[in-house]
């Protein structure tokens, strides 16, 4: 092992970093530098309770609210903060956060060496702390929570079990205390061992797991050497298996909060594809989400904090199968694929390579896991495999390393180094903020604790970082560059290239001056190897060494000059200063989610993501929100020559006037004429900023109750969920939208006044915005702009690809495959609407009141004669006023009109036999001549008369409402899952192989075999998915052709509580169907990686 250097500064030796200042000026205090002002923070539940408030909070004038709720209720020390009378209190500005952290990495940094001189120190810690309060730059969470609290308030608390290799001696040593040395890692990767309570085994795993997430991390791990059920065990008797292990650690995990705040801990599972298990894995997700689904049909919450997904497992970590490039080869042979013991790798199963690749297919599309990773591409990139292989990633996926190492991240916000009016991006500036946060994570290494003995040695042998950025998607925008685009693509992979080239020269400077990591002699062949192949993407050279799949490089032909001679100048020096003195670090960048730092950085886009909404919500100081076009669209419109009155068109187009000024319809003079006073009419008009649709505004809280009563409402009506004030006044639905989309805005520039179509591609986004936008970034435009970074980083990306609803199993496939030939690392899709938790929705939740009219449902169809009427048109407007009508004595009289349909006199259908329970019964079915069914009788076979005849009479009463016309939809729902006996095991039928009752195989059965149910069933015979979209092509730029996607119905949530709520802002634009509601705040969350975050209080919701 190298000798690492060590030494105290300024003993006449000159060794160390330099720094000049590049942000700050010595003349000038850096806190001086910004104007600050003091701000209330209050964060409310939807019952509009205060779930967090402090006052006197001190930040930049600059800063958004968001961003300093954030500061106040998850960055702040809430205790233990000594105070100016002497007591002990808590933080309260932004200014105490940046020194105690600045300061902790400028003392550590001082005691080992790290600065050339004391000034050199002294504009290391000005220069942070600029970028820092000036959102420039961020590290991840658990720095915000734990660095520098014992250098600056001398906080120790009693130690946790961790341990540090200490940089003097280089003996391994235990923690003394919880503070001393933080814990600023936010990514572990852990091993597990093929014992069960061991030293690193089974159980010990959940301990050390424990530790991470208590500090704010998050931990993954491989599962792989774990034997799968029925192998043997060398004290006689089989394993248990993996899975009954899994559902333990799932439990653990999802009962720690980590930090000690909401954030729920953040877990990945890894397993290989040739495990024993890897089935049952691969739909470990799949099977639970039949049980959410149970639990919710019987009444359950379905949020996705709620009872029926708290009950199931699997919902605590993020899984990912890991894919060697022999799997892939065997796919396109149509070969098998062998499944191998763990004591012995001898061959346990065969199973079809194309069975096992459609089920991990049809598990990404059924709920979003597993994600997948590709072990080859991931190997052969990998600096130091004379350490081992790298077997697993942190849980969002972009830290890939050994087992048993850490790695602690930071961000650069892009925005702050590109000039909106130039359109030009600050590459000095960016190299200097890239070298300075470089410096930060190694000296976060020095200073750190970790959670074992193994990690504390082996990150302090390899010592990754995980610098990365944010912000890619908004500057993009406001150049009007789209996304999806060969010009993206180009500035994206060299402005990554620009930062890992300047991280690794930055690493390699410190080796200069500090000595290279220990383990990096052996392993320098191979790591100069890689950073030959990262400087071979640069200059886009097809001379990569030993790679099976070459990367796409940068391309010249649409890239800015400047920005391909910066990377390319970056990686000459990165390798050239590699070669003489080696690396200080093993790994360099990631790119992160960048989830709640993104927020505390006011970043309109994380990590590299495309923005998700136009427009958004932004929070006022005092309270509540004002809507806001993305700051990217005016600029951009300003930078395509745009007139300033084309530009506030189409803005206002897409966010709405916010005024009844000029409204159809409802507007002053009409709601004046229905009774509202001046004051009322005000207090409407300063609301719908707010609103996304203009009947959340007149209601009870905005209007109070006096006025409904005076314009004639009793309680029990306009307390009512379905009331709507404005259809009470009279109002035709027709009025009330041309009305919505003048004042609250078509959330899109989609047939925006003045737009070109041309220029419509710039504005797309990752979902469709706004109900009248089609308009999404295609799958494979996400991950060409992965593809396009992923050459330039030591780690991989964390990013989730939205696909919409309809996307079929096979673009799961496809989407997959693409990725594995373009040379990523990782991938994780998330097709929306996959997971059965719904949130409360403002936008979708509308309800009509009782005032329709037959002229709203039919239209112009309602002055034609009765005799010309379509059968359809008549169906209509029946149903419309059964859902609207509560009185059931009328509901019985419209459903004696309907007929009973005879049966066929000769019919088709067929018969059944199986066996449940050991209990043998015929099922024979009759059907309509269209193949409907319309009857079934019920034989069970040797069982008693009363039974039997309870069956029978059960089999007629089914039988006469099938004829009836209730649809066998309804009768599926309500009888599946019922539960007694007989139940278990069924045989007979080769889809259904277990049943909680009779009643529940009937109706398997039944809804398999004449709805297409396959989610009731256990073996699909041939597994099938929801047509997909036929738009959806891999093309480059495609300004005239949408991909569009079907509205879907909504599902309303229902409330236990007794209160009445106001409703909630889905300050996310409405961008995902299913996304949870904030378990903090109440608030709709967006994705972040493959997570979620609110973007109200800034709570990362752990793993999907």
């Amino acid at each position: 092992m190298s000798k690492i250097i060590t030494k105290t500064p300024l003993e006449g030796s000159q060794k160390g970093l330099t720094f000049d200042r590049h942000f700050t000026k010595k003349e000038r205090n850096v806190y001086d530098l910004f104007v600050y002002e003091k701000r209330s923070s209050v964060i409310r539940n939807p019952a509009g309770d205060a779930v967090f408030e402090k006052n006197d909070v001190e930040v930049p004038k600059t800063w958004s609210q968001v961003a300093t709720d954030i500061l106040a209720q998850k960055y702040f020390r809430k205790v233990g903060v000594p105070m100016p009378d002497g007591t002990l209190g808590s933080e309260n500005s932004i200014k105490q956060v940046a020194h105690r952290m600045a300061n902790c990495w400028k003392i550590w940094g001082e005691r080992y060496g790290y600065f050339a001189s004391s000034e050199d120190a002294a504009v290391f810690y000005d220069e942070l702390v600029y970028t820092i309060i000036g959102q420039l730059a961020a590290p991840n969470s658990p720095q915000w929570f734990n660095t520098g609290l014992h250098s600056s308030y001398g906080i120790s608390g009693s130690p946790q079990g961790h341990y540090y290799v200490d940089p003097l001696t280089e003996k391994l040593e235990k923690s003394s205390s919880a503070y001393e040395r933080p814990q600023p890692h936010a990514c572990f990767i852990l091993s597990v061992k093929d014992d069960l309570v061991n030293e690193g085994g089974i159980m010990d795993l959940w301990v050390r797991e424990a530790r991470i997430f208590k500090y704010g991390s998050g931990v993954g791990t491989n599962f792989s050497t774990i034997r799968g059920e029925s192998e043997k065990l060398s004290g006689g008797g089989y394993s248990s298996g993996l899975m009954s292990f899994l559902k333990i650690g799932d439990r653990a995990a999802g009962a720690i909060k980590s930090g000690g705040t909401t954030r729920r801990a953040a877990k990945m599972v890894c397993l290989d594809m040739d495990h024993p298990e890897i089935e049952s894995f691969i739909n470990w997700k799949v099977e639970e989400e039949k049980k959410v689904a149970a639990l919710i049909a019987a009444g359950y919450s379905s949020d996705y904090e709620g009872e029926a997904y708290r009950t199931v497992s699997g919902q605590n970590s993020n899984n990912s199968v890991r894919i060697p490039n022999t799997f892939f080869h065997a796919l396109e042979k149509n070969a098998d694929w062998n499944l191998l013991a763990r004591t012995d790798g001898s061959i346990l199963k065969t199973i079809s390579a194309g069975k096992l690749w459609q089920d991990i297919a049809f598990a990404a599309w059924a709920c979003a896991d597993p994600g997948v990773q590709y072990d080859t591409t991931i190997n052969e990139w990998h600096t130091c495999p004379e350490g081992g292989r790298i077997n697993a990633s942190n849980p969002c996926s972009e830290y890939m390393f050994l087992d048993n190492t850490a790695c602690n991240l930071a961000s650069i916000n892009l925005a702050h180094f590109f000039d909106p009016v130039t359109l030009v991006f600050d590459v000095k500036g960016f190299e200097y903020a890239c070298r300075l946060w470089t410096v930060v994570l190694e000296i976060s290494v020095l200073m750190a604790q970790f959670p074992s003995k193994e990690v504390a040695q082996l990150s302090y042998d390899y010592r990754t970082l995980g610098l990365g950025y944010a912000n890619l998607g908004s500057i993009l925008m406001t150049a009007g560059i789209p996304y999806d685009s060969d010009k993206a693509r180009a500035i994206g992979g060299a402005i990554t290239g620009i930062m890992t080239g300047t991280a690794y020269a930055t690493s390699a400077e410190m080796a200069r001056e500090l000595g290279s990591f220990s383990r990096y002699e052996e392993n320098k062949r191979h790591m100069l190897r890689v950073m030959r192949n990262h400087r071979y993407a640069a200059y886009n050279t097809n001379s990569y060494e030993e790679l099976q799949i070459a990367p796409p490089g940068i391309d010249p032909k649409a890239c800015p000059d400047y920005l391909l001679a910066a990377a390319c100048n970056a990686w000459d020096r990165a390798v050239e200063l590699g070669e003489k003195y080696g690396y200080r670090n093993a790994q360099t960048t990631v790119i992160a989610p960048t989830g709640t730092i993104g927020l505390v950085m006011d970043c309109d886009t994380t990590g590299i993501e495309p923005d998700f909404a136009l427009v958004k919500f932004k929070k006022l100081s005092g309270g509540g929100y004002f809507k806001i076009i993305n700051h990217s669209v005016p600029k951009a419109l300003r930078n395509l020559g745009y007139q300033a009155h084309e530009v506030e068109a189409i803005v206002n187009y897409a966010k709405g006037s916010a005024s009844l000024q000029g409204a159809p319809h409802v507007n002053f003079e009409s709601l004046s004429a229905k009774g509202l006073s001046p004051s009322e009419l005000q207090k409407i008009d300063q609301s719908l900023h707010t609103a996304f649709e203009i009947s959340f505004v007149f209601n009870q809280w905005t209007l109070g109750e006096d006025c409904l009563k005076r314009l004639g409402f009793k309680p029990e009506r306009y307390r009512a969920s379905n009331f709507n004030l404005l259809r009470a006044l009279g109002f035709s639905r027709q009025q009330i939208a041309e009305a919505n989309e003048f004042i609250c805005g078509t959330m899109t520039i989609e047939g925006a006044p003045y737009l070109k179509k041309a220029h419509y591609s710039i504005f797309d986004c990752a979902n469709k915005c706004g109900s009248k936008g089609e308009r999404y970034i295609h799958a494979h435009g996400h991950i060409k702009m992965m593809a396009a970074a992923q050459p330039f980083l030591s780690g991989a990306i964390s990013k989730t690809i939205n696909l919409p609803h309809e996307a079929t199993v096979e673009e799961i496939k496809d989407c997959y495959e693409l990725s594995w030939q373009l040379g990523l690392k990782a991938n994780a899709l998330y097709r929306d609407g996959c997971k059965l938790s719904q949130p409360l929705s403002t936008k979708s939740d509308v309800k009509e009141d009782q005032l329709e009219t037959i002229e709203e449902v039919l239209g112009e169809a309602a002055n034609i004669r009765l005799s010309d009427l379509t059968p359809e048109q008549v169906l209509e407007a029946a149903r419309a006023i059964l859902e609207r009508s509560t009185d059931t004595h009328f509901k019985r009289q419209l459903s004696s009109v309907i007929e009973k349909k005879n049966m066929p006199a000769r019919r088709g259908g067929f018969t059944q036999k199986a066996r449940v329970g050991g209990q043998t019964i015929f099922v024979r079915t009759g059907e309509y001549e269209d193949g409907t069914l319309g009857e079934i009788f019920v034989d069970i076979h040797k069982e008693g008369a009363t039974f039997r005849s309870l069956m029978n009479c059960f089999a007629i009463a089914v039988s006469v409402g099938l004829q009836y016309g209730v649809p066998l939809e309804e009768f599926v729902d309500k009888f599946t899952f019922t539960r007694f006996e007989p139940s278990g095991a069924v045989t007979g039928h080769q889809n259904i192989k277990t049943a909680t009752s009779i009643i529940d195989y009937i109706f398997r059965m039944l809804g398999y075999e004449y709805l297409g149910r396959e989610d009731l069933v256990h073996v699909l015979s041939n597994q099938k998915a929801v047509l997909g979209n036929p738009q959806m092509r891999d093309e480059d730029v495609n300004p005239d052709e949408n991909h569009s996607i079907e509205e879907t119905v909504p599902i309303v949530s229902k409330l236990s509580s007794g209160k009445a709520l106001k409703p909630i802002l889905d300050i996310s634009g409405g961008a995902q169907s299913d996304a949870p509601a904030c378990p903090n705040c109440g608030h709709i969350m967006v994705r972040s990686g493959t997570c979620y975050k609110c973007l109200n209080c800034g709570t990362q919701g752990g793993c999907s």
